[in-house]
């Protein structure tokens, strides 16, 4: 398996020097959402957050693969933002709740985000897509693969 390193932004690093920004899915991803005002990280936050009603930033933070510091920090700038808000949990749990501001950019995304999946797809066959979703089910559903279905 070939390591690809990455640089100090996060961009994965091609061997001939390129990066992801080239047009690959994530980089279409985060291009489109921007019109919206909202990044990828946000995005991501939110559509865990919507499906996630009562986790806490722990919680978060694991399903976004953050830190719970990184995913704090994360969330004070969604607060200030106001897509989400905070609540108190029980104990020294921090829950968060999306705003209707918050839900309003989900459904405003989920259409350029299913676009960009298309168009990432569109090279498969109906058959290779099945195909593929089996080989994601069984990995998913290998012990210790530390995966899980999405919610």
């Amino acid at each position: 398996m070939e390591h690809k390193a990455v640089d100090t932004v996060g961009r994965r690093q091609r061997p001939n020097g390129a990066d992801d920004s080239d047009g690959s899915w994530p980089s279409k991803r985060h291009t489109r959402l921007r019109t919206l005002g909202i990044s990828l990280v946000q995005w991501d936050a939110l559509r865990h957050l919507a499906a996630n009603h009562d986790a806490s930033l722990h919680d978060l933070a694991q399903l976004t693969f953050q830190s719970d510091q990184a995913f704090g920090t994360l969330a004070g700038r969604m607060v200030d933002r106001g897509f989400i808000e905070r609540a108190d949990g029980s104990g020294r749990a921090v829950r968060h709740h999306i705003t209707a501001k918050g839900r309003r950019l989900l459904e405003q995304a989920g259409p350029l985000v299913d676009e960009v999946l298309d168009e990432s797809f569109s090279a498969l066959t109906p058959h290779q897509l099945d195909a593929f979703a089996r080989l994601l089910d069984k990995l998913v559903a290998s012990p210790g693969s530390g995966a899980t279905r999405p919610g």
